[in-house]
């Protein structure tokens, strides 16, 4: 595939139909982009992606990458080293294949069997939480997305997050386990204080408590970004003191991020 190609509209494959992969396809498709297929597997995976991409054929993996000209891996991270290398090992990877993972604590480094294999690697992460329906593309609009790629090929990412609606900001590639590591602490926390508060205001009798939070919760978090880098007003001993969770709690096989920070 050439500059020319690229420039243009691009096959689009999506490996994955969880949450995420589906949704940026969407999104692609409607900046003009065809989409060639998506890989499903689960019967929940085949609905979801029937509902966003009604016209894309489930394929294959190998079938859907040997079809394509921009590859999307949606997929948790840790199935990503092992899904690059294999396909790698069966010759799959298409010289001047654009491949794309969404994995927000990985680089381009762990695309390196397909980048050896001539593909162009590409590592972008939209800083959102997923529902997997049409509503998330309104929000890509107006959504982060961390962008890691070779120098050569960054303005290839960038325009595909514009053409997302979202906004492309480079993260380095050593920078990506640190950028993880924030975006796993703000979903934990946020997440954490949502279900206590409104499970005291349940238990005190309040009927639908989400929606007696919401604007408090929605303004508060407003002010705390327009605030972002001054000290944080959370009390995290009080926290404690009402058993809250922090980030890393649970269970020892948890990593706490999420199933939507792993590509799911």
């Amino acid at each position: 595939m050439n500059a020319a190609a690229r420039s243009g509209r691009l096959g689009l494959g999506i490996v994955g139909a969880g949450r995420v992969g589906p949704v940026l396809g969407a999104a692609l498709a409607g900046a003009g982009h065809a989409v060639v297929g998506i890989s499903a597997v689960s019967a929940e995976s085949r609905e979801r992606a029937q509902a966003m991409l009604p016209q894309a054929p489930i394929l294959d993996v190998p079938t859907l990458v040997e079809r394509s000209e921009l590859v999307i891996l949606a997929v948790p991270d840790r199935e990503l080293p092992e899904l690059v290398a294999g396909l790698a090992a069966t010759g799959t990877w298409q010289p001047g294949q654009l491949v794309l993972h969404t994995a927000p604590g990985h680089g381009v480094g762990v695309l390196r069997p397909a980048a050896e294999a001539g593909a162009i690697p590409l590592a972008v992460h939209p800083a959102l939480e997923f529902t997997g329906t049409s509503l998330d593309l309104s929000r890509l609009g107006e959504s982060w997305f961390a962008v890691t790629a070779p120098t050569p090929v960054l303005p290839i990412a960038q325009a595909l997050v514009v053409e997302m609606g979202g906004e492309p900001v480079v993260i380095a590639e050593q920078d990506r386990p640190a950028y993880a590591e924030a975006i796993a602490t703000a979903t934990a926390f946020s997440r954490s204080i949502v279900e206590q508060s409104t499970g005291i205001l349940a238990g005190i009798g309040v009927e639908n408590p989400g929606s007696f939070l919401s604007s408090l919760l929605r303004s508060a978090v407003d002010n705390a970004l327009t605030r972002a880098g001054a000290p944080s007003s959370l009390d995290v001993g009080l926290l404690d003191e009402l058993g809250g969770a922090r980030p890393g709690d649970g269970p020892a096989d948890d990593d706490g991020r999420g199933w939507y920070l792993r590509g799911e």
